[in-house]
């Protein structure tokens, strides 16, 4: 029977465990929006998850949507993402980084030259974002011309080649949590005419393209995509009309690239596995994916135990307890109690309730 706590390969990547730590964005890039040297020793902190999907980053100026997130586009950048990964490869460590467009969840000031966020869409959701100003409104966007998406096509592709520079051991396409990509895939989000909006195989175009890219540049066993198909995000946009339709049809595509890795935010991210009056079968995607399934949201390690017994899944991530539980393989694996997450330390600010959360004694 299969174990949490056994080793699997994933495309190209060996892991010693199925114990995968989510991307936790932590707002604490330095200038340049550069990971510094506390990120070095977080990350060193957690390198044995079998599988650290390091905290989204920007593929390009325009694609960051948060105060203090770090970017992939820089050779700076480059740089101090490599003292991270040699780090996490010391200890025996696997990491990817999970590269990331906000799209419309932006604002103004943290755009190059004070630029309007950039969408499928010109229609603003009521949204919010933390700048220098602190928690503000989401800027108005403006539509994406189609002509500029082989261009922003081409920054995907760059940032995955800077991450394998960088010593990346992969990278996971971000397609979730209502950001750019899915700002392309849901109907009641992406209102354009054209090869990118209307039908499903339009409005999936972008992401397979983003993927067709990478996969190119990197190996498709070096590439993961992230997909959400039934989270609203603190609200910043409605489902799609019919997201069982929609994502039967995109795993559907991405099923012959063989890449290593589908991770699937089940529920609402950061909230109920189940939302209410919203069925969803995971199953039928699962079915159409040849590669390593990743699941995520809400999982005890009883549930995380039956789920890889049980063959209904190839790996779990773990997010909010990898925060506040750096050692949190061997407590999962002694059954042991959790640290208490610090939530008002989460975003911003220095090593108290980001690399100072104790190890269990030795």
């Amino acid at each position: 029977m299969r174990s949490l706590f056994d080793p699997i390969k994933i495309g190209d990547i060996a892991l010693a465990n199925r114990i995968v730590m989510a991307p936790l964005t932590r707002n604490r890039a330095i200038e340049g929006n550069k990971p510094g040297p506390l990120t070095v020793e977080y990350y060193r902190q957690r390198a044995t998850a079998g599988l650290i999907i390091a905290e989204a980053s920007q593929i390009s100026p325009m694609a960051q949507g948060y105060l203090d997130t770090p970017g992939i586009y820089s050779t700076e950048q480059v740089a101090a993402w490599r003292e991270v990964t040699d780090a996490v490869h010391a200890e025996g460590g696997r990491i990817v980084l999970q590269l990331w467009h906000v799209g419309r969840i932006s604002h103004s000031s943290l755009l190059p030259d004070g630029a309007a966020p950039v969408s499928s869409t010109s229609r603003r959701p009521e949204a919010m974002t933390f700048t220098r100003e602190g928690f503000v409104p989401v800027s108005e966007p403006r539509a994406l011309r189609d002509d500029e998406l082989p261009s922003l096509i081409e920054d995907y592709r760059r940032a995955a080649r800077n991450a394998i520079v960088a010593g990346f051991d992969g990278v996971e396409i971000h397609a979730a949590n209502t950001y750019l990509i899915e700002q392309f895939l849901r109907d009641t989000i992406n209102d354009r005419s054209g090869p990118y909006g209307g039908s499903i195989a339009n409005r999936a175009r972008l992401l397979i393209e983003v993927v067709q890219a990478v996969t190119e540049e990197i190996g498709a066993g070096r590439t993961g995509v992230r997909l959400s198909p039934m989270t609203t995000f603190g609200n910043t946009a409605p489902l799609d009309s019919d997201p069982q339709t929609l994502h039967n049809y995109v795993v559907e595509q991405l099923a012959p690239f063989g890449l290593a890795f589908l991770h699937v935010i089940e529920g609402e991210t950061g909230g109920t596995r189940t939302p209410e009056g919203k069925p969803f079968d995971y199953e039928a995607l699962h079915h159409r994916f040849p590669g390593a399934w990743l699941v995520n949201n809400g999982y005890s390690l009883e549930l995380a135990k039956q789920t890889i017994a049980d063959g209904k899944a190839d790996l779990i991530a773990f997010g909010r307890p990898f925060i506040s539980n750096p050692d949190l393989v061997r407590r999962l694996r002694e059954a042991a109690p959790l640290n208490e997450l610090r939530a008002d330390k989460l975003y911003g600010g220095g090593a108290e309730g980001y690399t100072d959360y104790p190890f269990l004694p030795a």
